[in-house]
């Protein structure tokens, strides 16, 4: 029988970009932008779906580093507000487990002619999955991969 808890996490990264809020917001935005930084590396089976509005969804999965196990991200937007702020909801899973029930607040702030990115996420993992700190990493992970994207674009 599974043991039955959660553990709970909260942080907050942040990180500058030469580029402008709009073209940071796009990267998050549109599919074939957001398709180039955000999910696992480049040997994954990553089969995204994303509906970019108030109301709508968000799913990719793949295996990660090719390990074999199905990873899923399933979001939820509820707020977005074009080149200034996103906040929606995420489940994930691995393989059929399901690890954590996030809430992210992504806010774009100018800083000169860049954008200072400010990523605060709530997690809730769930049923003995104690995430310790590889959320955060992983998160900071992608922020460096949204970084090299806006560079090369």
């Amino acid at each position: 029988m599974t043991e039955r808890n959660t553990v709970h996490a909260v942080f907050t990264i942040e990180r500058t970009y030469a580029a402008a809020p709009a073209r940071v917001f796009a990267a998050w935005a549109d599919k074939e932008a957001k398709s180039r930084w955000f999910g696992a590396d480049k040997s994954a089976e990553r089969q995204p779906e994303m509906d970019f509005r108030v109301g709508g969804r968000e799913r990719l999965s793949g295996t990660w580093h090719g390990d074999g196990v199905l990873v899923r991200f399933e979001a939820h937007y509820f707020d977005i507000l074009p080149n200034e702020r996103l906040v929606y909801a995420y489940d994930m899973y691995l393989g059929d487990q399901h690890i954590s029930v996030s809430l992210a607040t992504v806010e774009f702030r100018p800083a000169g002619a860049g954008t200072r990115l400010v990523v605060t996420e709530q997690g809730t993992f769930l049923d003995g999955y104690d995430d310790a700190g590889s959320r955060e990493h992983g998160t900071g992970w992608l922020l460096e991969k949204l970084g090299n994207s806006l560079e090369a674009a």
